[in-house]
Protein backbone atom coordinates (compact mmCIF):
# COMPACT_ATOMS: atom_id res chain seq x y z
CA UNK A 1 0.00 0.00 0.00
CA UNK A 2 1.10 3.53 -0.67
CA UNK A 3 1.47 5.97 2.21
CA UNK A 4 -0.56 9.10 1.55
CA UNK A 5 -2.27 10.08 4.79
CA UNK A 6 -4.25 13.28 4.24
CA UNK A 7 -2.15 14.38 1.25
CA UNK A 8 -3.45 14.84 -2.27
CA UNK A 9 -1.75 12.11 -4.30
CA UNK A 10 -1.27 14.38 -7.33
CA UNK A 11 0.27 17.14 -5.22
CA UNK A 12 2.48 14.63 -3.48
CA UNK A 13 3.62 13.04 -6.74
CA UNK A 14 4.64 16.42 -8.18
CA UNK A 15 6.66 17.33 -5.10
CA UNK A 16 8.07 13.84 -4.84
CA UNK A 17 9.55 13.64 -8.34
CA UNK A 18 12.92 15.08 -7.28
CA UNK A 19 13.40 12.33 -4.71
CA UNK A 20 12.24 9.49 -6.93
CA UNK A 21 14.30 10.12 -10.05
CA UNK A 22 16.94 7.44 -10.59
CA UNK A 23 19.34 10.21 -11.61
CA UNK A 24 18.73 11.99 -8.30
CA UNK A 25 20.98 9.64 -6.32
CA UNK A 26 22.24 11.23 -3.11
CA UNK A 27 19.60 13.97 -3.47
CA UNK A 28 17.41 12.74 -0.60
CA UNK A 29 17.13 15.25 2.23
CA UNK A 30 15.18 13.80 5.13
CA UNK A 31 14.33 17.27 6.52
CA UNK A 32 12.74 18.32 3.21
CA UNK A 33 11.07 14.92 2.95
CA UNK A 34 9.43 15.19 6.40
CA UNK A 35 8.36 18.75 5.62
CA UNK A 36 6.94 17.68 2.26
CA UNK A 37 4.89 14.78 3.61
CA UNK A 38 3.82 16.86 6.59
CA UNK A 39 4.43 14.20 9.22
CA UNK A 40 5.16 16.82 11.88
CA UNK A 41 1.66 18.23 11.40
CA UNK A 42 -0.07 14.83 11.46
CA UNK A 43 -1.92 13.44 14.43
CA UNK A 44 -0.19 10.70 16.44
CA UNK A 45 -2.69 8.25 14.95
CA UNK A 46 -1.74 9.19 11.38
CA UNK A 47 1.97 8.94 12.18
CA UNK A 48 1.40 5.44 13.60
CA UNK A 49 -0.49 4.44 10.43
CA UNK A 50 2.51 5.50 8.36
CA UNK A 51 4.85 3.71 10.75
CA UNK A 52 2.95 0.44 10.50
CA UNK A 53 2.96 0.58 6.70
CA UNK A 54 6.73 1.12 6.64
CA UNK A 55 7.36 -1.58 9.29
CA UNK A 56 7.25 -4.36 6.70
CA UNK A 57 8.27 -7.21 9.03
CA UNK A 58 5.86 -6.07 11.78
CA UNK A 59 8.67 -6.09 14.36
CA UNK A 60 7.49 -2.86 15.97
CA UNK A 61 10.58 -1.11 14.60
CA UNK A 62 11.69 0.31 11.27
CA UNK A 63 15.15 -1.07 10.60
CA UNK A 64 17.79 0.13 8.14
CA UNK A 65 16.74 -2.39 5.46
CA UNK A 66 13.14 -1.15 5.60
CA UNK A 67 14.21 2.50 5.40
CA UNK A 68 16.17 1.85 2.22
CA UNK A 69 12.82 1.36 0.43
CA UNK A 70 10.88 4.16 2.17
CA UNK A 71 10.36 6.18 -1.03
CA UNK A 72 8.63 3.22 -2.68
CA UNK A 73 6.13 3.32 0.19
CA UNK A 74 5.04 6.74 -1.03
CA UNK A 75 5.01 6.20 -4.79
CA UNK A 76 5.59 3.25 -7.13
CA UNK A 77 8.21 5.31 -8.98
CA UNK A 78 10.23 5.80 -5.80
CA UNK A 79 13.87 4.79 -5.88
CA UNK A 80 15.88 2.95 -3.25
CA UNK A 81 17.84 5.20 -0.94
CA UNK A 82 21.62 4.92 -1.04
CA UNK A 83 23.37 3.52 2.03
CA UNK A 84 24.46 7.06 2.97
CA UNK A 85 20.91 8.43 2.65
CA UNK A 86 19.48 5.48 4.59
CA UNK A 87 21.95 5.95 7.45
CA UNK A 88 21.19 9.69 7.64
CA UNK A 89 17.43 9.01 7.77
CA UNK A 90 17.92 6.31 10.40
CA UNK A 91 20.07 8.62 12.53
CA UNK A 92 17.36 11.30 12.35
CA UNK A 93 14.66 8.95 13.63
CA UNK A 94 16.65 6.74 16.01
CA UNK A 95 16.02 8.49 19.31
CA UNK A 96 17.76 5.94 21.59
CA UNK A 97 20.70 4.92 19.38
CA UNK A 98 19.72 1.28 19.03
CA UNK A 99 19.95 1.29 15.23
CA UNK A 100 16.21 1.21 14.58
CA UNK A 101 13.19 3.51 14.79
CA UNK A 102 10.43 2.72 17.27
CA UNK A 103 6.78 3.66 16.93
CA UNK A 104 7.02 6.23 19.71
Amino acid sequence: PQVCVGISFNDFSKQFSGFSSPTAAESFNYKKFFEMVGLKKKSPEDVKKVFHILDKDRSGFIEEEELKFVLKGFTPEGRDLSDKETKALLAAGDKDGDGKIGAD
